[in-house]
């Protein structure tokens, strides 16, 4: 199932919207599918400056090393 999109007002410069138009015609892409790919990428990358946020690596990293298991508790 397609999750629901919600409509946004984004400005970018006239180089990347150029850019990001001549992507979208050789690639039959939608230019709003890349804004929201870039938008995935930036969240991913800076995920952890989120307040109160663990992203799953966080989780992953923190049971898989030696000093949870060697805690008492």
């Amino acid at each position: 199932m397609t999750e629901k999109k919600i409509a946004t007002t984004v400005y970018l410069t006239e180089d990347q919207i150029e850019k990001l138009r001549t992507l979208s015609e050789y690639t039959k892409v939608p230019m709003a599918e890349y804004i929201r790919q870039g938008i995935d990428m930036s969240l991913e990358k800076n995920g952890n400056s989120i307040p109160g946020q663990l992203s799953m690596l966080d989780i992953d990293g923190f049971f898989a090393s030696k000093s949870f298991y060697q805690k008492e508790f």
